[in-house]
C-alpha cells in the first residue's frame, strides 16, 4: 500500500471542500482507508493515523473503531508512539466503556518509568479519564510521585490526586502526608496544583477542613509575597504576579476562614492590603478584587472591610465592562441583606443600570433595587421603578409590577399613595400583573374610608375610552357599582370634582360590556356594578332594568345566570333589592394558626351557594354535573367553603339561594353584600343553621371509626369523626395530614366539595406546613349538615409545595362509614 498523507495535508484537503457533502465523502475516504492500515496491522503509520483519526472525531465524525489502536500505540516503547496513544486514549475513551480497563497496567508501568514525560502523559490521562477502579488500582503510585522532588511531576502528580479523591474520596487520607511540604515548593505550578488538591480536600471533608486551618499563616505570606514582588517575566500577567495563584489562594482562604474566627482574623490585613494595592485598570486586576470580595464576604470578617468590599463592588457597577457589572449586580444582590446600609450608599448607580441595554443586567438591577427599598426611600425609588416600568421590555412588567405591589403594600407612606402607585402600575402594566391584584386593590380601596371619592373619581377618568388594561377596568367596575353615588354627587375633596351624570356613568359601564376587549370576568363586573347602581342612582332605574334583561339572553352563560338573577331581584324580590346591593362593609382579612374559622370577605366573594359547572374539556351528564362542585382554585381563595344547598323551597328565602348560586369565587364580581346585610326577618331560620362562625354543638357522640382519604407521595390524610346530640344532621370531619418523606410540605392548603344537597364548611388548619418523617400532623375541621341523611360523598384538592416544586392533586372521599351519615 502506498504511504498515507500526511495529517498536514489531510487538513488542508478537508478545508478545501465548499459543501459539507463534499467533507463527508473525503472523510469517509479517509476513514475506509484507516481501517484497510488497521486490519493490517500496519505499525508503520499506526501513530499518523490515529492522529488523522482524532482530528476527524474533533470535526464530530466517528472514531470509535481507533480505540484499540489507542493501546497498541501506550504499549509501544516510542513516546511518539506514547504520545498519540494517550490523547487518543483521553479522548475516544472514558469510564463507561470497558475498553479503558485494559490500559491499567500500561499506566501502572509508565508511571514507574525512567522518562519523566513519559510519567507524564500517563499522569495526565489518569487524572483525565481514570475510573473509580484505575484510580484505586493507581492512588499508590499518585502518592509516591507527589512525594518526588521533580516539581514537572509533582505538579501533575497534584492534579492527578484530585480526580482520585473525587472519584474515590476515601482515598483522601492517603495523600494526607504528601500535602505537608506542598506549600514549601517555590515552584510556582506545584504551588498552584498544591492549592488545588488543598482546595479539593477542604470542600469534601470537614475533618481535613479542620486540619489544614493550621496553613493560614502559610498562605497568608505566599500571598503577600507575591502582591510585594517585584516584576517576574514568566509569571507576569498584565503587571500582576501569577493572578492565577492569587485567585486559588483566595479561594482557599474563603473556605478555611467560613465560620471560624481565629482563621478570618489572621486573614484580615492580607485581604484590607490585596483589595487597596490591586490595579483595577486591568480586567486581571478586577478579577482578583472579585474574588477578595467573595472572601471577605464570607469570612467572619471586620466591618470595616466589608464595607471596603462593597465599594469595590460599587466601582465595578461603573466599569464599560458588562460581565463586570452584572457580577457586581449579582454579588451586591447577595449581601444586601446582611449589608444594608453599605449597599444603600450606591443605589444611584443601581438604579442607572435600570438603563442599561443589556437585559440581563437591567434584570439583576431591578432584583437589586427593590432589595433596597424600604420606609425611608419608597417614594424615590417607587418613582424610578414606575419609569422603568413604562419603558422596560414585556418580559420585565410581570416581576417589576409584582415587586411595586409588595413594596407598596409594606412601606406605603400614606393610603392615597398607595392607591395612585397601584393605578399607575394598573394603567401602565395591567394585562401583565398578577391575578390577586384586582382584588387586592379593591380591599385596600374599601378600607380607606375617606378616599372613596377620590378613588372612584380617579378610576373613572383612568378608563375613559381606554379598556386595554383590563385589571384596572375591573376595579374602576367594581368601584363605580359601590361608590358611583359619590362620583355623581362631586364630593370629591382630593381634587376638583368633575361634573358627571348617571346616564354618562351608564354609559361607561355599557360600553364596557360591549367592548371586544372586554373578557368575560370584566363583563361580569360590569354588569354586577350596574346592578348595583339602581340602589344608588334615583332617576335611571328603569334604564338598569332593560340592561338587565337585554343580557338574559346573553351566550356568555355566567353573563346570561347573572341578568336572569339580577332580573328576579327587579321582578319577585324588589323589596330586599337595596339590602341585598347595600354598600359593602369595611374587608377583614384575619389569618390565625389555631384551628379557628378564617374571615376574609372579598368584594367579590360572599358566602353563597355553589352551583356545579361542567368541566371545559367535554360535556358530562347533568345528574354528575350537579351532584359534585367544581373544586376551587386560585392562591387568593381562603380554605373556608361555605356552601348552603340550592334547591328551592317555597319561601323567599329559597328563592334567594338560587338568585345568588353560581358566584365565582375567583374574582368574578358578586350582586350580593355579607349575610351580616341581609335584614334577618327575610332570611329563612334553617338557611345557615349549623353552619355559623359559633360552636355548633356542645354534646359529641363519638366511636364512628376513622378512615384514610388520601394516601399518595409521602402524604397520608385520615378522617377522624364525630356526631353531634343537639344536631344529628351535623357531622364533624377531623383531618390529619402526615408527612413521611424527608422534607417539609410547605404551603399546604386543603380544599373539599360536597353535592349540593350537603352543607359543609371548612375551617382553617393548624398550620400551612406538614413536617417531614411524620413529626406532626396538620389539622383541620370540616363541619358537614346532612339534612337528608344521604351516603357522604366528597371530592378534595390538595396543593402544597414539596423539594421545590408546586405539587396538585385530586381525589374523590366514597368510603365514608355509615355511622358518620346515617
Amino acid at each position: 500500500m502506498p504511504a498515507p498523507i500526511r495529517l498536514r495535508e489531510l487538513i488542508r484537503t478537508i478545508r478545501t471542500a465548499r459543501t459539507q457533502a463534499e467533507e463527508r465523502e473525503m472523510i469517509q475516504k479517509e476513514c475506509a482507508a484507516i481501517r484497510s492500515s488497521f486490519r493490517e496491522e500496519d505499525n508503520t503509520y499506526r501513530c499518523r493515523n490515529v492522529a488523522k483519526l482524532l482530528y476527524m472525531h474533533m470535526l464530530g465524525y466517528p472514531a470509535h473503531f481507533g480505540q484499540l489502536e489507542c493501546l497498541k500505540l501506550i504499549a509501544s516503547q516510542k513516546f511518539t508512539d506514547k504520545r498519540i496513544g494517550y490523547l487518543g486514549a483521553m479522548l475516544l475513551l472514558d469510564e463507561r466503556q470497558d475498553v479503558h480497563l485494559l490500559m491499567t497496567n500500561c499506566i501502572k508501568n509508565d508511571l514507574n518509568h525512567s522518562t519523566q514525560f513519559v510519567q507524564g502523559l500517563a499522569l495526565c490521562t489518569l487524572g483525565c479519564m481514570g475510573s473509580s477502579e484505575m484510580c484505586r488500582d493507581l492512588a499508590g503510585e499518585v502518592e509516591k510521585l507527589l512525594k518526588t522532588s521533580n516539581s514537572y511531576l509533582r505538579k501533575k502528580a497534584a492534579l492527578c490526586a484530585v480526580h482520585v479523591i473525587r472519584k474515590v474520596p476515601e482515598l483522601m487520607e492517603m495523600f494526607l502526608p504528601a500535602t505537608k511540604n506542598l506549600l514549601n515548593e517555590k515552584n510556582h505550578g506545584v504551588l498552584h496544583t498544591s492549592v488545588v488538591l488543598l482546595t479539593e480536600m477542604c470542600e469534601r471533608s470537614p475533618d481535613m477542613l479542620a486540619h489544614f486551618r493550621k496553613l493560614v499563616p502559610q498562605l497568608v505570606r505566599i500571598l503577600k509575597n507575591l502582591i510585594m514582588s517585584g516584576y517576574s517575566p514568566e509569571h507576569d500577567v498584565s503587571g500582576i504576579s501569577d493572578p492565577f495563584l492569587q485567585v486559588r489562594i483566595l479561594r482557599l482562604l474563603r473556605i478555611l476562614g467560613r465560620n471560624d474566627d481565629d482563621s478570618s482574623e489572621a486573614m484580615n490585613d492580607i485581604l484590607a492590603q490585596v483589595a487597596t494595592n490591586t490595579e483595577t485598570s486591568k480586567n486581571v486586576g478586577n478579577a482578583i478584587l472579585y474574588e477578595t470580595v467573595l472572601t471577605i464576604m464570607d469570612i467572619k470578617s471586620e466591618s470595616g472591610l466589608r464595607v471596603l468590599a462593597i465599594n469595590i463592588l460599587g466601582r465595578f457597577l461603573l466599569n464599560n465592562d458588562k460581565n463586570i457589572r452584572y457580577v457586581a449586580l449579582t454579588s451586591l444582590l447577595k449581601t444586601v441583606q446582611t449589608d444594608h446600609n453599605a449597599v444603600q450608599r450606591h443605589r444611584s448607580t443601581i438604579v442607572d443600570c435600570l438603563k442599561d441595554l443589556d437585559v440581563s443586567i437591567k434584570r439583576r438591577a431591578m432584583e437589586l433595587s427593590f432589595a433596597l427599598v424600604n420606609g425611608n426611600n419608597i417614594r424615590g425609588m417607587m418613582k424610578e421603578l414606575l419609569y422603568f416600568l413604562d419603558s422596560c421590555e414585556p418580559e420585565f412588567k410581570a416581576d417589576c409590577a409584582s415587586g411595586i405591589f409588595l413594596a407598596a403594600e409594606k412601606y406605603a407612606p400614606s393610603k392615597r399613595w398607595h392607591i395612585d402607585t397601584i393605578m399607575r402600575v394598573l394603567t401602565t402594566a395591567g394585562s401583565y400583573v398578577r391575578d390577586d391584584a384586582v382584588p387586592n386593590l379593591i380591599q385596600l380601596i374599601t378600607n380607606s374610608v375617606e378616599m372613596h371619592a377620590y378613588t372612584v373619581q380617579r378610576l373613572y377618568k383612568a378608563i375613559l375610552g381606554d379598556y386595554s388594561q383590563q385589571p384596572l377596568v375591573q376595579v374602576a367596575a367594581w368601584c363605580i357599582g359601590e361608590y358611583g353615588d359619590l362620583l355623581v354627587s362631586g364630593q370629591c375633596e382630593e381634587e376638583e370634582p368633575i361634573q358627571v351624570t348617571e346616564d354618562e356613568v351608564l354609559d361607561i359601564l355599557e360600553s364596557v360590556l360591549i367592548s371586544n376587549m372586554s373578557t368575560s370576568v370584566t363583563r361580569g363586573y360590569a354588569l354586577t356594578a350596574i346592578m348595583k347602581l339602581s340602589t344608588r342612582f334615583t332617576c335611571t332605574v328603569n334604564r338598569i332594568k332593560k340592561v338587565v334583561s337585554i343580557y338574559g339572553s346573553s351566550i356568555d352563560v355566567e353573563l346570561q345566570q347573572r341578568a336572569v338573577e339580577y332580573n328576579a331581584l327587579f321582578k319577585k324580590y324588589d323589596h330586599m333589592r337595596s339590602a341585598l346591593l347595600e354598600r359593602m362593609p369595611v374587608m377583614e382579612k384575619v389569618t390565625t394558626n389555631g384551628p379557628t374559622e378564617i374571615v376574609q370577605t372579598n368584594g367579590e366573594t360572599e358566602p353563597a351557594p355553589l352551583e356545579t359547572k361542567p368541566p371545559p374539556t367535554g360535556p358530562q351528564p347533568t345528574s354528575q354535573a350537579n351532584d359534585l362542585l367544581d373544586l376551587l382554585g386560585g392562591n387568593d381563595i381562603t380554605p373556608v367553603i361555605p356552601t348552603v344547598p340550592t334547591s328551592k323551597p317555597a319561601s323567599a328565602g329559597g328563592e334567594l339561594l338560587d338568585l345568588l348560586g353560581d358566584i365565582n369565587l375567583t374574582g368574578s364580581p358578586a350582586a350580593a353584600a355579607t349575610p351580616s346585610s341581609v335584614p334577618q326577618i327575610s332570611q329563612p331560620p334553617f338557611l345557615l343553621d349549623g353552619l355559623s362562625s359559633q360552636p355548633l354543638f356542645n354534646d359529641i357522640t363519638t366511636g364512628i371509626p376513622s378512615i384514610t382519604a388520601y394516601s399518595k407521595n409521602g402524604l397520608k390524610i385520615e378522617f377522624t369523626f364525630e356526631r353531634s346530640n343537639t344536631n344529628p344532621s351535623v357531622t364533624v370531619i377531623t383531618i390529619q395530614a402526615s408527612n413521611s418523606t424527608e422534607l417539609d410540605m410547605t404551603d399546604f392548603v386543603f380544599q373539599a366539595a360536597v353535592p349540593k344537597t350537603f352543607q359543609l364548611q371548612l375551617l382553617s388548619p393548624s398550620s400551612s406546613i406538614v413536617p417531614a418523617f411524620n413529626t406532626g400532623t396538620i389539622t383541620q375541621v370540616i363541619k358537614v349538615l346532612n339534612p337528608q341523611k344521604q351516603q357522604l360523598r366528597m371530592r378534595i384538592k390538595l396543593t402544597y409545595n414539596h423539594k421545590g416544586s408546586a405539587m396538585q392533586d385530586l381525589a374523590e372521599v366514597n368510603n365514608f362509614p355509615p355511622q358518620s351519615w346515617q
